[in-house]
């Protein structure tokens, strides 16, 4: 298979992935948490907030809280400003519109690969989750609900978020070793 060909087969399964989970039906509830979680995330709000909570905690929580808000800015700057302008992808059109409005969020202007949303969801997580192994757990449980509800609300096909999750678990590395040699003295 040619790799044009690959591009377009996988594409293809993105685009039907999206559309089975638009045309799933949810309770009004989960719809509503959802949009509500996505919105959230904007400006990667939930992750300042939590890194707020730990940097009130001297030593490793103080650390992870700088870690995880460092990976978010390496997440936040290749997402928008370098991966969406050279992928250039299109938003998905919402499947049959207003078939469950409560889910949707506003549709945003910028390209849709990868979701930056789910790229410093992520970052945050690895980041913090390494330093402070409890953390693991839960916040990468959050950042698997923040991708997902971006599919969820219309804004995003799974693949966005595929890609989104790579490049959150890049910066995370970058930052983790970057630290690591600030700390060892390089």
């Amino acid at each position: 298979m040619s790799a044009p060909s690959l591009v377009r087969r996988l594409g293809d399964l993105d685009a039907q992935a999206y559309a089975a989970v638009a045309r799933t039906p949810t309770s009004d509830a989960v719809d509503v948490a959802l949009r509500k979680l996505s919105r959230a995330a904007n400006h990667s709000k939930i992750s300042f907030t939590v890194a707020a909570v730990l940097a009130c905690r001297p030593g490793a929580p103080r650390l992870a809280a700088a870690t995880g808000v460092g990976a978010v800015a390496v997440a936040s700057v290749t997402a928008n400003l370098l991966a969406k302008r050279l992928a250039r992808r299109h938003r998905p059109a919402r499947a049959e519109p207003g078939l469950f409005p409560r889910r949707y969020v506003v549709m945003p202007r910028s390209a849709s690969f990868p979701s930056g949303h789910t790229a410093s969801a992520v970052a945050f997580a690895v980041a913090v989750g390494k330093v402070v192994p409890a953390a693991a757990a839960p916040l990468g449980a959050l950042a698997a609900v923040v991708g997902y509800s971006r599919v969820h609300t219309g804004v995003h096909y799974p693949g966005d978020v595929a890609g989104g999750a790579v490049l959150g678990v890049g910066s995370a590395a970058v930052v983790l070793v970057a630290g690591r040699r600030i700390r060892e003295g390089m």
